[in-house]
């Protein structure tokens, strides 16, 4: 009994965070400094039960995102404060939130469990009169009128982590959300989270298996509840 009580306050919490966060194991959590902000410190972290104190598993690593800063996702805009935006396709913005990490993916072959070779005529569709939106699918399925990324003419996509990002094309709520290779030079991106290659790399091993991606701006981690580390 003693027991149950010491881990009740424990349990009590992994109950009342997100969803993708709240029985996760593994977090990858990218935190910009201002909801501007086109960088942001990303840190890897592991626990051994829900409810369990976060560890870090890493050293942090600077994240380039997107080039019009951060967005809170459709899904998360209840956590916005007046002012603060929330995600449309276009904005060039990362859209704020917590989500499960999917497939790796590249254009070369690998072992990791799950993982998508981009070939040629693979595309993401990014249009939201699409019933493909927010999917990777191929040309031949949808055709060339539909908007996309085609992924295998995308250099920084020879290696990378799709995030499985809450679909809503009626709102136009954002989609082709990855973790991906850093292009250099570049200010930002259209949206996803990018990196050098080898932490890509480092964090398709780390997410093998399943974890999660939270991106919150750092004055926002607070409105969580103490469901994400400080």
């Amino acid at each position: 009994m003693a027991i149950l009580l010491l881990l009740a306050p424990s349990l009590a919490l992994a109950q009342t965070c997100p969803v993708p966060l709240a029985n996760a194991r593994k977090l990858v959590l990218v935190t910009p400094d201002t909801i501007t902000s086109t960088t942001a410190t990303l840190r890897r972290f592991t626990r051994t039960s829900a409810g369990a104190a976060w560890r870090a598993d890493a050293e942090p690593v600077t994240a380039t995102i997107g080039r019009g800063g951060t967005a809170w996702s459709h899904a998360f805009r209840s956590y916005a404060l007046a002012g603060e935006p929330v995600k449309i396709d276009g904005d060039k913005r990362v859209p704020a939130g917590i989500y499960p990490i999917g497939r790796s993916f590249g254009f070369g072959p690998s072992r990791l469990k799950g993982y998508l070779r981009i070939e040629e005529g693979m595309t993401c569709v990014d249009d939201p009169s699409s019933p493909a939106y927010n999917t990777i699918t191929s040309r031949a399925q949808v055709g060339w009128k539909v908007g996309g990324e085609n992924m295998w003419r995308v250099p920084e996509y020879r290696r990378g982590l799709v995030i499985d990002y809450p679909t809503n094309r009626t709102a136009k709520a954002g989609s082709c959300i990855f973790i991906h290779v850093r292009k250099p030079g570049a200010p930002g991106t259209s949206g996803c989270v990018s990196l050098p290659e080898p932490e890509v790399e480092r964090l398709q091993q780390f997410a093998s298996g399943g974890a999660v991606l939270a991106v919150v701006p750092r004055a926002a981690l607070g409105r969580f509840g103490g469901c994400l580390p400080d």
